[in-house]
C-alpha cells in the first residue's frame, strides 16, 4: 500500500469536481499509464465526483442495449466508454468515486495482485474494513464487485490490467439522484444472481455517510499520505489531454459498440 494521493487541481478539497466528462475517464487511464512507465512508483489514489451528469459504458457494453439514448439526448446527458469492464453507470453530483492504481512488481511480491479475480477480492475486503465502521446496516460484497447494504447495492467497482500497473476504481452513491438512473439506463441483461431481476429503483440506495468521513476512511486504508508533486500533476495532465484528443473526444471509441 502505501499509495500517493492524486490531487489535481487544488491543494485542499479531496474531490476534484471540475474536470469534464472526458478528462475524468482520460485522466484514470493516464494515471494508469503513468504507473505502468514508471515502475518504481508506488501507486495512486484518487477521488472525483463529476458536477454534471453523464452516462458511462464498460468497455465492451453496447449502447442500444444499456442506455435510453432518446432520454439522454433529451437531458443533454453525454455517453462516453470507459477502458475498464463493468457495467453501465450514471455519473454526477452525489456519486463519489475512488481510482486506485495498483503497481504489480515485483510480482512475487504481491500474489494478490496476480490475476483478477484475486485482485477482486483483495481490493474488495480493503474497501469492506474501510467502511466497515462507518456504514450503518449489514455492509456485504456481492457478485464479486458489488458494495450492498441490507442488499440494497450503492457501490460497483471495476479493473483494467495492463503488464506492470492494474486501474481499480469503483463509485459511491451518497446523495444521487435515483431516480435519473431509471430514467436514463436500461435494465441492464446481465445480472447478479442476488439482484433477483429487481428494477434499478428497488435495487439502488444511497450511502448514508459524509464525503470526509468516506474519503479519509479509504485514505487511511490505502495509506495514501504523500501527495503528487506539481511535475506528476502536469505529466498526467498533458498525459489525459492527449487520450482525450485520440480516444475520449472520438465516437470511434465512445460509440464501438
Amino acid at each position: 500500500m502505501n499509495l500517493e494521493l492524486f490531487l489535481p487541481r487544488t491543494s485542499a478539497a479531496l474531490i476534484t469536481r471540475q474536470l469534464t466528462p472526458a478528462e475524468f475517464l482520460a485522466t484514470e487511464e493516464a494515471l494508469l499509464d503513468f504507473c505502468e512507465d514508471h515502475t518504481n512508483h508506488p501507486g495512486f489514489l484518487w477521488f472525483w465526483e463529476s458536477p454534471n451528469h453523464f452516462v458511462v459504458l464498460g468497455y465492451g457494453k453496447h449502447i442500444a442495449a444499456e442506455v435510453n439514448e432518446p432520454e439522454c439526448q433529451r437531458r443533454g446527458i453525454p455517453i462516453l466508454r470507459r477502458a475498464s469492464g463493468g457495467g453501465t453507470v450514471l455519473q454526477g453530483p452525489g456519486c463519489v468515486n475512488y481510482t486506485l492504481i495498483l503497481p504489480m512488481l515485483p510480482i512475487d511480491s504481491r500474489p494478490e495482485l496476480s490475476s483478477i479475480s484475486s485482485t477482486n477480492i483483495y481490493v474488495m475486503q480493503q474497501i469492506h474494513a474501510a467502511l466497515a465502521p462507518i456504514v450503518p446496516g449489514q455492509l456485504a460484497i456481492h457478485g464479486y464487485t458489488d458494495l450492498t447494504i441490507d442488499s440494497l447495492k450503492f457501490s460497483g467497482n471495476a479493473q483494467r490490467r495492463k503488464k506492470r500497473s492494474i486501474l481499480f476504481h469503483g463509485s459511491f452513491l451518497l446523495d444521487f439522484n435515483l431516480d435519473l438512473i431509471s430514467q436514463v439506463l436500461q435494465e441492464p441483461a446481465q445480472q447478479p444472481e442476488y439482484r433477483r431481476h429487481r428494477p434499478h429503483r428497488d435495487f439502488l440506495r444511497n450511502l448514508p455517510v459524509d464525503r470526509p468521513t468516506l474519503t479519509a476512511s479509504i485514505q487511511h486504508t490505502w495509506q495514501a499520505t504523500t501527495q503528487s508533486t506539481p511535475e506528476t500533476i502536469h505529466e498526467i495532465t498533458q498525459r489525459a489531454a492527449n487520450l482525450i484528443t485520440e480516444k475520449y473526444s472520438q465516437d470511434e471509441w465512445n460509440r464501438r459498440f
